[in-house]
């Protein structure tokens, strides 16, 4: 099966993605995640620098700020009566990319109901919930991606894909408010960035230090508007479709990842006592800010967020449209097929991973992936088309997951025979991340 994934992630070839993609392209244009040709190769090219290790060392200062920020709001929760965790995990990345990606504190932890909050998620309309229960055997989370969770219901229902119906049922005008206050915000970030940019360059001289954030820590954006400068022209349109992009990719995947960690580690006590003595032996009882000293520490709650991420990938399934015809196992599949990578079925292959459905982080020790198919793990995608931000995301989340763990003794509520998974775009427990949490001794 790895084999067979691998025909297609590592080619050149195949760099398009399928027609579902489209259905993002109200909202993220084509940046990196939906552009093709040309503009998708000198735009990975351009956006490749920022994502240097000394912007993400910059970035560890933020992870910190905003995980201690979610700290004091779990330890009111933390008296072991069982409550639904992942609209706190949710919410701190949501501050987190915000900052990273706008270079904007918008606070959102401290103010759920802000109208920016209220865009990227929302209660599920009446109307949506008696459809899904009349046709389907799940139904949406009730804290579910609002403009996410619009795309994904066109996606699975081919009389919406038309505009004209999609229109006359009422769909795009709720999709047009959603993206109209989304927009709004970044154009004026980027309005007021790039303002704020050029007063800069006037007063300094920009150096490369500054532009890698020795000096001054620097947002994606402000990042994008250098580049912008010295070696391309981009428009705000441009620069929206990235920054959205990078928005849209790097809090919803981080916090459901973090969450099905939480939720694992959990439900195995003695895995969960393994980390608390790693955590140990790195900070003792301080309350210290994580380092990336630190981060190269971590290696078993590294391998726990890998293992999390073989059994419930953020991105449950990758889709391609071949350009040009492939041949797999001697089967050829011609121009114009879209190809399914479902990444949930790949990760439980008996071959690769002996007893699959078994939570077990040793996997990941370096002697065990060796012996693995590259392409039998692609939480990230693969190849040229891999995920740009992924070293951004295992940071954060090794650095928001040990700061639960370091306070806090969690207990898994739901069995795992009991998980009812909901695969929109981002893969999530139905009901939520119930666990009880017991503060440390």
């Amino acid at each position: 099966m790895s084999y067979f994934i691998q025909v297609i992630l590592s080619s050149q070839k195949h760099l398009d993605k399928s027609l579902d993609y489209t259905f993002l392209h109200p909202w993220l244009g084509t940046g990196l995640l939906t552009s093709t040709g040309s503009k998708w190769h000198s735009r990975r090219k351009l956006l490749t620098p920022a994502f240097h290790f000394k912007i993400l060392d910059d970035f560890v200062e933020v992870f910190n700020n905003q995980s201690n920020k979610m700290i004091h709001k779990l330890l009111k929760k933390a008296d072991g009566k069982p409550f639904d965790i992942f609209p706190f995990i949710t919410l701190c990345t949501l501050d987190v990319i915000c900052e990273t990606a706008m270079g904007n504190n918008i606070n959102i932890q401290d103010n759920s109901e802000s109208d920016y909050v209220q865009a990227v998620y929302r209660q599920v309309s009446s109307r949506e919930q008696d459809f899904l229960t009349k046709f389907t055997t799940s139904s949406y989370n009730v804290f579910s991606s609002r403009i996410g969770a619009l795309v994904q219901y066109r996606q699975a229902r081919p009389w919406l894909h038309p505009n004209i119906l999609f229109k006359l049922l009422g769909y795009a005008k709720e999709q047009d408010a959603c993206l109209k206050l989304l927009h709004d915000f970044s154009y004026k970030t980027i309005r007021s960035r790039r303002k704020e940019y050029q007063q800069m360059k006037k007063n300094t001289t920009f150096n490369e230090d500054e532009i890698i954030g020795k000096k001054k820590r620097l947002a994606f954006l402000d990042l994008l508007l250098e580049y912008s400068e010295q070696h391309t022209a981009l428009s705000d349109v441009d620069i929206r479709e990235e920054v959205d992009t990078f928005m849209f990719e790097g809090h919803d995947t981080t916090a459901a990842a973090i969450n099905w960690s939480l939720y694992l580690i959990g439900c195995y006590p003695g895995i969960q006592a393994r980390v608390h003595e790693e955590l140990d032996s790195i900070f003792g009882d301080s309350d210290r800010p994580v380092t990336m000293a630190d981060l190269r520490e971590m290696k078993l709650t590294e391998n726990c967020i890998k293992e999390a991420l073989r059994l419930f990938p953020s991105v449950p399934f990758l889709a391609r449209e071949l350009k040009e015809e492939a041949v797999i196992d001697n089967y050829r599949i011609p121009v114009g097929t879209t190809v399914m990578i479902v990444t949930y079925q790949l990760h439980r292959d008996p071959e690769q991973f002996p007893n699959p459905e078994v939570f077990d982080p040793d996997r990941f020790l370096p002697e065990n992936v060796s012996k693995r198919h590259p392409y039998a793990y692609v939480p990230f995608s693969a190849g040229p088309r891999n995920c740009i931000g992924q070293k951004f995301a295992i940071m954060e989340e090794k650095i928001l997951l040990s700061s639960i763990l370091r306070k806090f003794r969690a207990e898994s509520v739901t069995r795992r025979e009991d998980l009812r998974l909901l695969g929109e775009l981002i893969l999530r427990p139905e009901n939520g991340n119930t666990v009880k949490l017991f503060p440390r001794e």
